[in-house]
């Protein structure tokens, strides 16, 4: 089987491992409301939080954020395994942004999902842990100081993923992984429009509320 053929393949798993929803899966075995017909509609950590509570959230957050860290991993074992060099940066990227695709516009609940932030930051935290951390360092404050995560998101995800686009420029970081933050930052922004529309409006949920049944 040829490179191109074996780059395929790592590229389809990481989407298929970023469509599954364990938003949906955790509130389904618990039978809260249905993830996709209540709250913001998203299947991500925070909906879940609003729908089932802080735990199964959390679980949601550690299971969504390795959907990331699994896609780079698997990028890393092919690229091994076929003993490439130039091209694994652009498969690194491929796959991570596979997953974060996967898990905003999954194949199994009709092409919608969540919004990306913790699968993007599982990517972003093999490729360069110390930007992960610094994304991580921006998000907490904003958030409990504002109340809002969509807000702390956006804010780590322009820390994050804003400092590999530019460290990248720098030479710091190779081509592709800074492709890959600056094209990651353009679909998470894009996946947070009405997020934005509300926090500009005031209408944006805080930390904290729930959602009716």
């Amino acid at each position: 089987m040829s490179d191109y053929a074996w780059f395929g393949i790592a590229i389809l798993v990481s989407y298929a491992l970023g469509s599954i929803s364990w938003g949906v899966i955790i509130t389904k075995f618990l039978g809260t409301p249905n993830l996709r017909t209540t709250g913001s509609g998203s299947t991500g950590m925070t909906n879940v939080m609003r729908s089932a509570g802080i735990l199964p959230s959390i679980v949601v957050l550690i299971l969504d954020t390795s959907k990331g860290i699994l896609a780079i991993l698997i990028s890393g074992y092919i690229g091994n395994s076929l003993e490439i060099s130039s091209g694994q940066e652009f498969l690194d990227m491929s796959c991570g942004l596979a997953a974060l695709i996967g898990h905003n516009w999954s194949i199994f609940l009709g092409f919608h999902g969540g919004k990306g932030i913790a699968t993007g930051l599982g990517a972003l935290l093999v490729l360069s842990p110390w930007l992960g951390i610094a994304g991580l360092s921006a998000f907490l404050p904003v958030t409990l100081l504002s109340k809002y995560v969509s807000l702390g998101s956006m804010v780590g995800l322009i820390v994050g993923g804003g400092g590999l686009l530019v460290c990248s420029i720098l030479g710091i970081y190779p081509t592709g992984h800074g492709l890959y933050g600056g094209i990651g930052i353009i679909i998470i922004i894009y996946r947070h429009t009405e997020n934005i529309q509300r926090l500009l409006s005031g209408t944006e949920a805080r930390l904290g509320k729930k959602i009716k049944p």
